[in-house]
């Protein structure tokens, strides 16, 4: 149910994509994370101000979140943002574990001002060898002891 605590919750997240946008930090793209009645995370696509293609706005915002909550999971919280998430930030929600997103615009509003993931979701699809940018498997006996003794090692922290 959307109600007025959600509605300026939203608008909050919408606010911080004009904001970015207007700073010409990145996209027009603004993401909140919510716990309770507080924001505890704030971001918004600083692509180009930061020359990193993962500072979108959700992945901003969970990390503002993370560090000042000083935890890796965000299960009491909800992430607000002006569009619906890119495949990368979804998968970057999903590791933050809240309990919800709301989002304003969708995924097609995006493709139609030239923000299209649409090949990032079929690419997934793609074997390895046929993707347009190669996966090539490289076993390692090393890499494969890292795994091993991480599966061992007594004061892992699962997540």
């Amino acid at each position: 149910m959307i109600g007025e605590r959600e509605k300026r919750f939203m608008q909050i997240a919408v606010e911080l994509s004009r904001e970015g946008m207007e700073k010409g930090d990145g996209g027009p793209f603004g993401a909140i994370v919510v716990r309770g009645e507080e924001i505890v995370g704030r971001g918004w696509n600083s692509v180009l101000a930061l020359n990193d293609p993962t500072a979108h706005a959700e992945v901003t915002a969970i990390r503002d979140a993370c560090s000042k909550l000083n935890t890796f999971q965000l299960h009491d919280c909800e992430i607000y943002t002006s569009c619906e998430p890119c495949p990368m930030c979804l998968g970057a929600i999903y590791w933050a574990r809240p309990q919800r997103v709301y989002f304003a615009n969708t995924k097609e509003d995006a493709a139609a001002i030239d923000f299209d993931d649409s090949f990032i979701y079929r690419e997934i699809q793609v074997p390895h060898a046929d993707k347009k940018i190669p996966f090539i498997a490289f076993p390692s006996d090393a890499a494969r002891q890292v795994f091993k003794d991480w599966q061992v090692k007594g004061d892992r922290t699962l997540y």
